[in-house]
C-alpha cells in the first residue's frame, strides 16, 4: 500500500448526482489537496439493471463545476486505469477464481425462487434473513451435477461461522461485528459482474488506495470488505465514514424533502463557491462559528478529525442565504461579468448585443444586495433593457387614488422632470428634489406617488430604488415611460 495519500470518489452511474454524493466527492478531494495526495475518480457500473444512460457525464459535470478536478479517472486516465469497473471485469474474474480455489469462496446454485421462499420462512419465523449456506458445503460430484443441469450460479464468500471481526473508523472509533450475524454475500453475479463489496476492495487494492472516506451506510458492509482483503492478502485502508446528511425532520435526506441534486442548484444559479462552502460544513467543522469558507481556506484546514459522528442538517433556507453572502460579497467586476452571461442569453433577441458593460456596471450596485441567487437577475433588471413594458393599466393606480388623479400626478411628474436636461442634471439626487415636494403640492402621499413611477418606469411593483434606477435608465427612456404610461390610463 502507498503511503501517499490516495483517495477515491466512486459513484454509480445511476441517476443525477445527489447532494451526500458529492459532499462524499468533496471530503475526498478537500483532503486529498490537504495533504498533497491524488484524488480519483472510479466508475462503479457493474449493477447493470440501473445505470442510467448520462449519468455519468452528469457526475463529471458537477466535479467540475465545482472545481473538483481529479488527478486519475475518466477523461484524464492514469497509471492504474481503466477507471470504469465495467471494463476491469478480467481483474474481478481472477480475484473470484483465486478465493474459490482457496476455499474462501464458493459457487452457489440456488434458484431465486428458492431464495425468496427461505427468506418467508425465516420472516415467519421471526428469524433474520439470510442465506442458509446450502451450497456451502457441496462436494464435487453435487457441483458437477447442478452445473451439468445448466443451473445459473452466483459465487458466495465463505464468512467465518464464529468469532468477531473489528476495523478502526477514523470517525466512529474501534467498530466491532459479530461473525454470526453476517451472511455469505455474493461476490459475483450470475451475469459475470461482480457486486459492489468484491469491485471496490479489489480496486481500492489495485490503485493503492490509502483511505476509504464514503458514507456512513457502509459501515455495515465493511466487516465484509474487511474480511476480503485479509483472504486477498491486501492490506487494509484507513476507513473515514462520513455522518449522514439529515432532512429538516432529521431523517435521512430524500427527494421528499425536494431537490437533493446538485445540478438543480446550478441551475437555479446558485454558485459553486457557495455551495462548495455550505456542502463542507455537512459534518465538518473548522471551529464552533467560522461558517464562510474560501476553497484555499477549507484545503488549509480540512482535517479528519474535525468530522463529526453526528448526522448533518441539509438546511435550504442557509444554503440561500450563503449564496446570497457570496453574491454580496463579489467584486463589481466580478458580477457584472456574470450578469452579462446571464443576460445574453435570457434576455429577447431583439435586444441589442453585446450588451454594453458600462451600462450593467452601473445596474450592478442597484441589485447586488438584493439577490439571493444568479437566477434573479433577470427578473430585477430585464426592465433596463427592453423598450415596451407590459403591465395592466390597474396597477398604475395606488391606493386611495382612481384613474384620474393618477393621470395628473404622472402629467405633473412629467412637467417637474422635463426640464432636466443632460446626466448631470438627470441625477438620482436631483430627481428625489423635485418629486420628493411634488407629492405635497398634489396633496397625496409620496408613497402614492412614488409607487405609480415606479410601475410606469419599471413595470414592476418591486424594483431597486427607484431614483436610482431612474438615473441609470436615462432622461429620454424615463419620460418615454412616463408618457406611455399616462396614455394607457387615459385611454383606459
Amino acid at each position: 500500500m502507498a503511503t501517499k495519500v490516495r483517495v477515491r470518489y466512486a459513484p454509480s452511474p445511476t441517476g443525477e448526482p445527489h447532494v451526500g454524493n458529492i459532499r462524499t466527492a468533496l471530503f475526498n478531494w478537500l483532503f486529498a489537496r490537504h495533504m498533497g495526495g491524488s484524488f480519483i475518480v472510479r466508475i462503479e457500473d457493474t449493477d447493470v439493471a440501473r445505470r442510467v444512460d448520462g449519468a455519468m457525464d452528469a457526475i463529471l459535470d458537477a466535479l467540475r463545476w465545482l472545481g473538483l478536478d481529479w488527478d486519475e479517472g475518466p477523461e484524464v486516465g492514469g497509471d492504474y486505469g481503466p477507471y470504469i469497473q465495467s471494463q476491469r471485469l478480467d481483474l474481478y474474474h481472477k480475484a473470484t477464481d483465486w478465493l474459490v480455489e482457496n476455499g474462501h469462496a464458493y459457487h452457489c446454485y440456488c434458484s431465486s425462487e428458492r431464495l425468496q421462499e427461505m427468506r418467508q420462512e425465516q420472516v415467519s419465523r421471526k428469524e433474520p434473513p439470510g442465506y442458509d449456506r446450502l451450497c456451502r458445503e457441496l462436494n464435487e460430484y453435487e457441483r458437477a451435477s447442478r452445473e451439468a443441469h445448466g443451473t445459473a450460479n452466483v459465487v458466495r464468500f465463505k464468512i467465518p461461522l464464529d468469532g468477531e471481526t473489528t476495523f478502526n473508523d477514523m470517525v466512529k472509533g474501534e467498530v466491532t461485528f459479530a461473525n454470526q450475524n453476517m451472511d455469505d454475500f455474493v461476490i459475483l453475479k450470475s451475469d459475470g459482474y461482480p457486486t459492489y463489496h468484491l469491485a471496490n476492495v479489489v480496486d481500492d487494492n489495485r490503485m493503492e488506495i490509502s483511505h476509504v472516506m464514503r458514507a456512513d451506510e457502509w459501515v455495515s458492509s465493511t466487516p465484509k470488505h474487511v474480511l476480503l482483503y485479509k483472504a486477498l492478502g491486501y492490506e487494509i485502508p484507513v476507513f473515514v465514514h462520513l455522518p449522514i446528511i439529515l432532512g429538516p425532520d432529521r431523517s435521512k435526506l430524500s427527494k421528499r424533502h425536494g431537490v437533493v441534486s446538485v445540478l438543480h442548484y446550478r441551475d437555479e444559479g446558485f454558485l459553486p463557491e457557495a455551495v462548495l462552502n455550505f456542502l463542507s460544513l455537512l459534518g465538518w467543522s473548522f471551529d464552533d462559528h467560522t461558517e464562510m469558507l474560501s476553497r484555499d481556506e477549507l484545503i488549509d484546514h480540512f482535517s479528519l478529525e474535525r468530522i463529526g459522528k453526528a448526522g448533518a442538517i441539509f438546511d435550504q433556507e442557509k444554503l440561500t442565504w450563503m449564496n446570497g453572502m457570496y453574491i454580496r460579497q463579489m467584486s463589481s467586476d466580478a458580477l457584472v461579468d456574470r450578469i452579462i452571461k446571464l443576460l445574453d442569453d435570457a434576455l429577447p433577441p431583439a435586444i441589442e448585443r453585446p450588451l454594453s458593460a458600462e451600462y450593467v456596471s452601473a445596474i450592478v450596485p442597484l441589485v447586488q444586495e438584493r439577490l439571493k441567487t444568479m437566477n434573479d437577475v433577470t427578473d430585477l433588471t430585464k426592465f433596463f433593457f427592453l423598450d415596451d413594458l407590459e403591465y395592466p393599466a390597474g396597477l398604475l393606480i395606488q391606493s386611495g387614488l382612481d384613474s384620474g388623479s393618477t393621470a395628473n400626478a404622472l402629467e405633473s411628474a412629467i412637467k417637474s422632470v422635463t426640464g432636466m436636461n443632460g446626466m448631470d442634471t438627470w441625477s438620482a439626487e436631483y430627481l428625489e428634489g423635485e418629486l420628493r415636494p411634488l407629492a405635497e403640492a398634489l396633496q397625496i402621499k409620496t408613497g402614492q406617488l412614488f409607487g405609480t413611477i415606479r410601475i410606469a418606469v419599471t413595470g414592476r411593483k418591486v424594483a431597486p430604488p427607484l431614483f436610482e434606477t431612474m438615473e441609470v435608465l436615462g432622461r429620454d427612456r424615463c419620460l418615454t415611460r412616463l408618457r406611455t404610461a399616462t396614455r394607457l390610463l387615459i385611454d383606459g
